[in-house]
């Protein structure tokens, strides 16, 4: 039985700054995720801290604002089958060092703080946040 999900990924400023937007997305589009919507946007500080609200009572939250705003990012909607657990399954680890082989994170991360990309952690955050990018 076929479970066609919806997750939001973004391309954080490391990998755009990186120009490996469109490779990260070929890769996307090779492990069968359909790219729904995207766009290229440049979110400010107070935005960045809406967005990551959840991680607020965080030793990182501040330092994680700071860098979502830091350059342009790249947000997109995909979507493929289990594509939450799919997705991050080929993130890999936060931390590029722990990373499985083949793996955006593993590929393209420079550093904990610098993995190039987030994806949604369950389906209920992947609908939240992809309101947040693509309200109409």
């Amino acid at each position: 039985m076929s479970n066609i999900q919806q997750t939001l990924s973004i391309i954080k400023p490391d990998a755009v700054e990186r120009n490996l937007a469109d490779e990260i997305k070929s890769f996307l589009i090779k492990k069968n995720f359909k790219i729904i919507d995207n766009k290229k946007i440049h979110l400010n500080k107070d935005e960045a801290a809406e967005f990551y609200k959840v991680h607020q009572s965080k030793p990182f939250y501040n330092d994680l604002c700071s860098y979502l705003s830091s350059g342009p990012i790249v947000v997109m909607i995909l979507e493929g089958e289990n594509a939450v657990a799919s997705y991050r399954k080929i993130m890999g680890a936060t931390d590029p060092k722990n990373a499985e082989k083949n793996t955006i994170r593993k590929l393209y991360g420079i550093s904990i703080d610098k993995n190039s990309v987030h994806g949604s952690d369950s389906i209920d955050n992947a609908k939240k946040e992809i309101e947040f990018f693509f309200k109409n």
